[in-house]
């Protein structure tokens, strides 16, 4: 990096940096600081230490280009750990940064874009009475193929929507972790870590017998006993070939390669597909595709039947690995579950995401959406 003299790397505090961070944190911190590295020599400033000035027209920069307030105080934090592990002076905490990262928030607004909720019966008022309707976890499940991938599918959606697993703990779990329950049909899913959990001390989940029909399904299939359950499926189509009759020896001309085996008929060949269940796990970035690959299917096979190809094409920009965790805490919600209840059920710490993720149903279910229903 781009230094102002000589800069003293303490390893004992790095190595212990590395061994108490993710593999996903330490790739997040390097990414974000090999940005703010290039972009200050271009703009022929130093990297570190680096100054309050720098640090605000770099996170400025970065506002111009599209980046939202929450990438900026992601970005605003890499500069500062660096900078801490290096035993240099912080600058973000100089109010010339706090006051232009505000004026970027009052500008664009501090709200996140938010991914759009995969729920079980779609966006229905009673979970357990409504018809399912609109883009819905049901369909999905019942349009996935019965082929390899197809059986892979959906176990992952099912084991997605029940956990509420972000996509790096969905891809992390192993036949391993799952244990019986009370419920023969049911099982637990042990969650070794998570986000909101880097100490490891675990946390528990609940799988429904669909879930558990979907995993045994995959797991029979695929022939896996062990280790990671959510795997890649390498696809091999081979197209048909007629057959082909075999030339008289006395009709190969001189003109063209000898060759006896052109005497040899051949019969003919049937399309087929073959696959290869590969020992790794899924990619993270691999689930959101997945995800939209599945809704793509189901409404080419007529299965979500009130959504035109304009609504489909909407609906599926929205569409990531964390539209499942989305759409069981709004189903938690419009079940009735309390504040306490849904923030365990999804390993919440605080309350301001699961809340975030339900204002939308909260105004349509609050005073204001209960009076208009009753005025119509």
């Amino acid at each position: 990096m781009g230094a102002e003299g000589m800069i003293t790397v303490n390893k004992a505090l790095i190595d212990a940096f590395q061994a108490a961070s993710s593999p996903h944190s330490i790739r997040a911190l390097k990414s974000d600081i090999e940005a703010f590295d290039a972009w200050c020599r271009r703009t022929n400033r130093f990297a570190l230490p680096a100054t309050a000035e720098t640090v605000a027209d770099y996170l400025d920069a970065r506002a111009e280009t599209g980046s939202r307030p929450a990438s900026l105080a992601r970005y605003k934090a890499s500069i500062a750990k660096i900078h801490q592990l290096l035993d240099l002076k912080d600058p973000t905490p100089a109010p010339l940064v706090k006051l232009r990262l505000q004026a970027v928030r009052r500008e664009k607004g501090a709200a996140q874009k938010q991914a759009r909720p995969l729920r079980f019966k779609g966006p229905v008022r009673d979970v357990e009475r409504d018809k399912a309707r609109g883009l819905n976890i049901r369909a999905l499940l019942e349009s996935c193929a019965d082929d390899l991938p197809g059986l892979r599918d959906r176990a992952l959606l099912s084991t997605a929507y029940d956990t509420g697993l972000r996509a790096s703990e969905l891809v992390a779990v192993a036949v391993e972790h799952i244990e019986e329950a009370i419920d023969p049909e049911a099982r637990l899913l042990q969650i070794l870590r998570s986000k909101g959990d880097q100490d490891g001390e675990g946390a528990t989940a609940y799988l429904s017998p669909r879930t558990v029909a979907a995993i045994t399904a995959w797991t029979e299939a695929a022939d896996i006993t062990e280790g990671h359950l959510f795997r890649r499926v390498q696809v091999r189509r081979y197209k048909a070939r007629a057959a082909v009759r075999g030339r008289p020896i006395d009709s190969i001309s001189g003109r063209e390669t000898w060759d006896l085996r052109k005497t040899l008929s051949k019969p003919a060949v049937k399309a087929r597909v073959e696959y290869d269940v590969g020992t790794a796990a899924l990619h993270p970035g691999s689930i959101g595709p997945i995800f939209r690959s599945i809704i793509q299917r189901a409404f080419d096979l007529g299965a979500l039947p009130d959504l035109t190809a304009e609504d489909l094409t909407r609906l599926l920009k929205g569409i990531s690995a964390h539209s499942t965790r989305i759409g069981l805490n709004q189903d938690l919600f419009a079940s009735g579950e309390d504040l306490a209840g849904i923030m365990d059920a999804l390993r919440w710490k605080s309350p301001r995401m699961p809340l975030a993720y339900n204002r939308n149903l909260a105004a349509e279910q609050g005073a204001a959406g209960r009076l208009m229903a009753k005025l119509i």
